[in-house]
């Protein structure tokens, strides 16, 4: 079998993409492009909120800019292709290539941005800043691809702290 062409990986922050939430939300059963989310339920998003350990983990710009900035050394680091990043104020979405699992991936790109993090703000070891789970795609072919930068870049609302390798630079907003 060949190697994916690109892994497609999205990860929340905590306690800020909780099941219920409108418009719906993502888990096990519903993760399939064009299938059918977890549908909204403001008692399951309360019953979530409830449960939270610590307050929701919100990125501002500068928390953005610190989170790509070290997705972008991670991956000129381990010689990873990135092709697209767009860090959102709940959620990451990156493009990537790598000899690696995407598990592995967003488990190292989610430890080092925490690292980051906790450094730039001194922020307590034991913040949770991600959800535990994330979203893990296999992309075969170059539609998918395309498709797949065009949602990151140009299908998250307002643009927030983006890279996109086909511009070669961030454009933070």
């Amino acid at each position: 079998m060949n190697p994916p062409l690109a892994y497609f990986i999205t990860f929340t922050t905590y306690g800020t993409w909780l099941h219920g939430r409108d418009p719906g939300s993502v888990d096990r059963q519903h993760n399939l492009p064009g299938t059918p989310l977890v549908a909204p339920d403001e008692e399951l998003e309360a019953r979530r909120h409830q449960s939270l350990r610590q307050a929701p983990y919100q990125l501002n710009h500068v928390h953005r800019e610190v989170v790509l900035k070290t997705i972008r050394e991670v991956c000129t680091h381990r010689s990873w292709s990135l092709h697209a990043v767009h860090v959102c104020s709940n959620h990451v979405h990156i493009l990537l290539n790598a000899p690696i699992s995407p598990e592995k991936v967003m488990s190292d790109l989610r430890a080092w941005s925490s690292r980051r993090l906790r450094e730039a703000f001194q922020e307590d070891a034991d913040r949770d800043r991600w959800t535990q789970h994330g979203s893990t795609r296999y992309l075969n072919d170059m539609k998918s691809l395309e498709s797949a930068i065009a949602y990151v870049i140009n299908e998250q609302g307002e643009q927030m702290s983006v890279y996109n390798t086909r511009l070669d630079q961030s454009e933070p907003q």
